[in-house]
């Protein structure tokens, strides 16, 4: 659970719900703070090993130089990498692509730089940016992602002419709601989703009762699964980050601050 905000801010004394795994919130919790908000941390999904234990990712890394590209597509799987196979070694020609800035910042931290970050921060931007290989079939990329992850990246990849070998390098699993966290949701203000399975997490955890006045979304593909699920979503980032969902937060609240000194 949480932190007090900021004396003052855009957001102060706003009760904000942070669904990201924990060992992934702090960015987002001392954002929101910083702006006055209380965060509540509320993690909706822990990150596990993949069902074969990693055996697949480590078979996969083990033949990296195989591929032409690596194709990163959350910075889960960008840790995961590096906890089953020491890649900071990877260079020459096997160039590393991250779907978004987030996933581009945990390559650095590994002092790894993407060849490849596409403008906008979702499959079917990276498909667009991505190079075809010299010939249908001649190129090879390798693609670590989570267990049930959308097939739109590799399906666009593989029309572009590329092959691909999908590998499993973490799952998603709920963890069990505390009675804290349950009384945290009747007062909060809002909830912040930075993922798809946040969403499906969120709800199969607390349902559609305890979801907050207002709903925040980190892109368009984690506002497509919200709507979908039944939700109303209020807000969602342009820049598709944890810095792009607070700034979006922020210039929510505004105008309807200023709307309503208007009436």
């Amino acid at each position: 659970m949480t932190g007090v905000g900021a004396a003052s801010g855009p957001l102060k004394d706003w009760r904000v719900i942070v669904t990201r795994a924990r060992a992934q919130s702090s960015e987002l919790v001392r954002a929101l703070a910083d702006l006055g908000a209380i965060p509540v941390e509320l993690p909706v999904i822990e990150i596990a090993d993949p069902a074969d234990g990693g055996l697949a990712l480590a078979q996969a890394l083990a033949r990296l130089e195989e591929h032409d590209w690596v194709v990163f597509t959350s910075a889960n799987a960008v840790e995961r990498c590096w906890e089953r196979l020491a890649i900071a070694g990877v260079h020459g020609d096997v160039k590393v692509a991250a779907i978004g800035a987030g996933t581009a910042a945990a390559l650095a931290a590994h002092e790894l730089t993407a060849d490849l970050v596409p403008d906008e921060f979702v499959a079917e931007s990276l498909v667009a940016a991505f190079p075809a290989p010299a010939a249908p079939g001649a190129g090879s990329v390798l693609l670590p992602c989570a267990a049930g992850a959308r097939g739109t990246l590799a399906a666009g990849l593989r029309d572009k002419g590329w092959q691909v070998e999908v590998v499993e390098a973490y799952r998603t699993v709920r963890p069990m709601l505390e009675e804290s966290s349950v009384e945290a949701l009747a007062v909060a203000d809002a909830v912040t989703f930075t993922s798809s399975s946040a969403v499906t997490g969120y709800l199969e955890l607390a349902g559609h009762a305890q979801v907050p006045p207002v709903v925040a979304c980190i892109g368009p593909i984690t506002a497509r699964t919200a709507i979908a699920a039944g939700l109303r979503v209020d807000v969602v980032a342009r820049e598709h980050c944890v810095d792009g969902l607070v700034e979006a937060l922020v210039e929510w609240v505004k105008a309807r601050d200023a709307s309503a000194g208007q009436r």
